[in-house]
């Protein structure tokens, strides 16, 4: 009878103390896309990405383009160009072949690179709203909306970020009646 109780209480002990740990995680989410894109300094990152590229990218294609085509002739100009400084020019061509064979994947990661470095400041800024926001309403996780597949609108916190940085979502026109 002894080991029974014991038993009960052990039950008793666990079941508490999985309702108290169950009350003690409060999950949150919100769409932390929408509220980059209502940030004014998103709106710029565009423009400064395409001037990127046409100042830094384009340019490096075209250095390497000329490069190459100067290091290839010199390679195929036996009479004039001799053979030790031949045999080092085709040590260097397959580096040459394989960084235009692939520019546009190192293109792409540098322009990724670019707008991850532009964006950051932005996204420490948003992430100290949520810290806060999460932290007055007294959640102890914060998911990306994408993340959920079901989700109670009680729990979206991206009306109070937007709100803790003082950002408006642009007015919608109202939709009326068709004719």
């Amino acid at each position: 009878m002894k080991k029974l109780k014991v038993l009960a209480l052990a039950v008793c002990l666990i079941v508490a103390a999985n309702q108290a740990n169950a009350q003690a995680t409060k999950i949150a989410y919100l769409n932390i896309e929408e509220v980059i894109g209502l940030i004014p300094a998103t709106a710029k990152i565009d423009s400064l990405v395409e001037r990127f590229v046409v100042d830094t990218i384009d340019v490096e294609y075209k250095v390497l383009l000329e490069n190459y085509q100067f290091k290839d002739s010199a390679y195929r100009d036996s009479v004039r160009t001799p053979k030790s400084v031949r045999d080092e020019i085709a040590k260097e061509l397959p580096s040459y072949i394989y960084q235009i064979t692939n520019w546009n994947q190192i293109r792409d990661q540098a322009i990724q690179n670019k707008q991850q470095e532009l964006l950051a400041p932005i996204y420490r800024q948003v992430m100290d709203a949520v810290k806060v926001v999460s932290k007055e309403k007294g959640y102890t996780h914060v998911l990306a909306r994408e993340a959920l597949i079901v989700m109670p609108d009680a729990d979206n916190i991206t009306d109070a970020v937007i709100k803790k940085l003082e950002l408006t979502r642009p007015t919608r026109p109202a939709t009326g009646a068709r004719p």
